[in-house]
């Protein structure tokens, strides 16, 4: 159960699993007994408690970070202080931007037929122009595309397109780690 402050009532579920896999969130303020987190669901950024003392969760600490710059259109991976690369990438058009600020990764998803990438890296963030796309609710990913012209350019419907280097690290970096997605 998600709750709207330590106590309060309650906001609503969270499911154990997202796209096939395992549910895992960013913890983002501490409390005893509670635990407030990052949610996967509109507004963006939203935030919900979940109470922590009887047990059934699981804790992670990942020292990954993930930044994306909007302007630079580029995505860079750190694990703790350590540079693990950092590439090109293609941003959200005009009409239809990257949502900006903090997120997490979601779920991976690799595509039930041949596609233009071998992996789709959902992120807990969703478009701030679309409702929906490709029958789903307008959820951003990160994924890779064939045309590296695309790179370091304003084309997407709001996902973040990466090279196949990039696409093959972030593929290791735990569900639930945050990402930054900044101006």
């Amino acid at each position: 159960m998600v709750y709207a402050r330590p106590g309060g009532p309650p906001l609503g579920v969270l499911p154990t699993t997202q796209l096939d896999d395992p549910t895992w969130v960013p913890v983002v303020q501490r409390l005893p007994g509670w635990d407030r987190i990052l949610l996967p669901s509109r507004p963006n950024r939203s935030t919900g408690w979940i109470y922590t003392q009887d047990g059934g969760l699981r804790g992670a600490y990942s020292t990954y970070r993930v930044r994306i710059e909007l302007a630079a259109r580029r995505i860079t991976v750190f694990d703790a202080e350590r540079r693990l690369g950092s590439w090109p990438v293609a941003v959200g058009a005009p009409g239809t931007p990257t949502p900006r600020g903090r997120t997490f990764l979601l779920a991976s998803v690799i595509p039930g037929r041949q596609t233009y990438t071998p992996l789709f890296l959902a992120l807990g963030t969703h478009s701030g122009t679309l409702d929906t796309f490709a029958g789903g609710p307008a959820t951003v990913a990160l994924h890779g595309w064939p045309d590296r012209a695309s790179f370091g350019r304003d084309v997407s419907y709001g996902c973040v397109r990466v090279p196949p280097a990039a696409l093959e690290l972030l593929s290791r970096i735990p569900l639930g780690n945050p990402i930054m997605i900044t101006d």
